[in-house]
């Protein structure tokens, strides 16, 4: 008997990843929403016994998702494939009634786990294999660098939910492509802005290189020294360390998490903290000629209930764009 499989993500990569980690000899009937407005309708439809949710999607996302199959009795049941891996993510979903919880990028022996812990798979004989029927997706590179973010963000903020004892609370990344003149402006918007600070730290490997940007607003620091259980003055020298503990783990947690999905080693710089050593937009006029055109990915971190908001600005020059490219091709084919 044909099962019907919904996978509700908004990035075509990981639904391609969540399909193709499904057994090949399954007899499926596979449906695909963009985001969770689009999931409920297909659940809906009967075409959803069993949904994989993400849960950093427009429109509405997992949570709300969860929230109203609960609320509308729906029947499915419901396995979360999130890069968000806090703890307190797992708690939540669990909670609103999911049945299990996977990281990205899927693991296909945690996929074969999950089915045979709940019986949901049995082996069938079937005419058209699963592998055969998703073959034709698409995928775009843009895509791909928001979905490597995606689950890079995810470890970062792990680490920093873990570190504070907080909830971080996660968007979807920004990717664009920037002129070097957009990109200045940007740049220079940031370095003008009085109410912030920031730390630039470079990075180089495998024919990649860029720079990641951390960029604070000044009133986080208060709530960041409270969670860290500092007791005093919050003059610069404190907001400097603080500054530079938080951009340790949420630059390099993010970068290490990247490297490890593109399979490549990243050497990082010695971190510069913006507008007291240099001013952000100082750093295209070297080797001006790799920022013509620059991949930027953009991910906004903001602790639950507290008024700590963060930026990470990842910028990639234009010489790494080729190589980039080829390893997304890695990863989606």
């Amino acid at each position: 008997m044909t099962t019907t499989v919904l996978i509700c993500d908004d990035s075509s990569l990981a639904r391609k990843q969540m399909a193709r980690s499904l057994p090949a000899d399954w007899d499926v009937e596979i449906s695909f929403a963009e985001n969770g407005r689009e999931g409920i309708d297909l659940i809906s439809e009967g075409k959803g016994e069993i949904l994989f949710l993400d849960l950093n999607m427009p429109v509405m996302d997992g949570y709300e998702v969860l929230k109203a199959i609960r609320e509308n009795e729906l029947s499915t049941m419901v396995v979360v494939v999130s890069g968000d891996i806090q703890p307190e993510a797992y708690q939540r979903v669990i909670a609103l009634g999911a049945l299990d919880f996977v990281k990205k990028p899927v693991d296909t022996s945690q996929i074969q786990d999950i089915f045979h812990k709940y019986g949901i798979y049995g082996k069938s004989s079937v005419n058209q294999p699963v592998q055969k029927r998703i073959s034709n997706l698409e995928v775009k590179y843009e895509d791909g660098y928001q979905e490597v973010a995606n689950v890079a963000m995810g470890r970062a903020a792990d680490l920093l939910a873990r570190l504070l004892n907080v909830f971080v609370i996660l968007p979807i990344p920004n990717v664009n492509m920037f002129e070097n003149s957009e990109l200045r402006m940007t740049l220079r918007d940031i370095a003008d802005n009085e109410s912030v600070s920031g730390v630039c730290q470079g990075f180089i490997g495998s024919g990649i290189a860029g720079e990641a940007l951390l960029i604070f607003n000044d009133s986080s620091f208060e709530d960041i020294a409270e969670l860290m259980n500092f007791d005093g003055e919050i003059d610069d020298s404190v907001q400097l360390e603080l500054l530079m503990d938080i951009s340790s783990i949420l630059i390099g947690a993010c970068l290490k998490g990247i490297a490890d999905q593109l399979d490549v080693n990243f050497s990082q710089g010695h971190p510069v903290v913006i507008d007291k050593h240099i001013r952000v937009h100082d750093l295209l006029n070297q080797n001006i000629s790799k920022w013509d055109k620059t991949l930027a990915i953009e991910i906004q971190y903001k602790i639950e209930n507290k008024r700590i908001n963060c930026e990470l600005l990842l910028l990639f020059t234009e010489d790494s764009i080729a190589s980039l490219n080829q390893k997304i091709s890695y990863i989606v084919n």
